[in-house]
C-alpha cells in the first residue's frame, strides 16, 4: 500500500472534529489557578502541539526527551509574560495552526533534529502559545495563579506526549498519529 494513503483514515478523523474547540474565544478566561490549569484542556489545538511536543521529545531520545518540553514551557511562559505587558505579535491563531501541523509532520515522518534545532523550532511555537495564553489571562483576581496553573498544565501534557512516545513501539503509531495532528492543524489553519 502507498505510504500516502496510509495516512488518510486518520486525516479524515480528524477533519471531522470541530474547529471550535480551540481554546482561544477571543475573551478572558477564568480567574484563578484552576482555570489556569484547566485551560490547555479545553483547546483542542493546544492540547495536540502540547502532547505532539513530548511524543516528539520521546523519539529524539537521550536530553531532548526533558530540554525540548523544557524550552517549550520556558519559551511560552516569557512571551505569556510579554502579552500580559500588552505587546502583541501577528498571526497568533495561525502560528499555532502550524505548529499543530509542523509537530504532525515531523512526528509523522519521524524526523530526528539535533537538540538545539529542536528546542528552537519547538521555542518558536511557544511564543505563539504562550502569547494567547497571555493574552487571555484576567487583569482581575489572580492572574499570576492562573498563568502558574497553565504553565504547570502544560508540563502535564507534554509528561502525557513523553509517555505515549515511549510506549510507541511501532513506526505506524508515529505515522498515524502524526497524521492525525498535522491533519488538524490544516483544520485550524483554514479555520484562522
Amino acid at each position: 500500500m502507498n505510504r500516502l494513503y496510509s495516512f488518510v483514515p486518520a486525516a479524515l478523523l480528524i477533519l471531522l472534529v470541530p474547529v471550535a474547540a480551540s481554546a482561544h474565544t477571543g475573551i478572558g478566561g477564568g480567574w484563578g489557578f484552576v482555570d489556569g490549569l484547566t485551560h490547555p484542556f479545553r483547546g483542542l489545538d493546544h492540547l495536540l502541539a502540547m502532547v505532539a511536543v513530548g511524543f516528539w521529545a520521546a523519539h529524539l531520545g537521550g536530553r531532548a526527551r526533558w530540554q525540548v518540553p523544557a524550552a517549550f514551557v520556558a519559551v511560552m511562559a516569557v512571551s505569556g509574560s510579554l502579552a500580559i505587558t500588552g505587546i502583541t505579535i501577528p498571526f497568533i491563531e495561525a502560528g499555532i495552526a502550524v505548529s499543530v501541523l509542523v509537530l504532525g509532520l515531523v512526528i509523522a515522518l519521524r524526523r530526528r533534529f539535533v537538540t538545539p534545532l529542536a528546542m528552537g523550532l519547538v521555542g518558536l511555537f511557544a511564543a505563539f502559545h504562550g502569547f494567547a495564553h497571555g493574552a487571555e489571562i484576567p487583569h482581575t483576581d489572580t492572574p499570576v495563579l492562573y498563568a502558574v496553573g497553565f504553565v504547570l498544565a502544560t508540563a502535564v501534557l507534554h509528561a502525557t506526549g513523553l509517555g505515549l512516545g515511549l510506549m510507541a513501539r511501532s513506526p505506524w503509531a508515529f505515522r498515524l498519529g502524526g497524521s492525525a495532528v498535522a491533519a488538524a492543524g490544516v483544520a485550524f489553519l483554514i479555520a484562522s
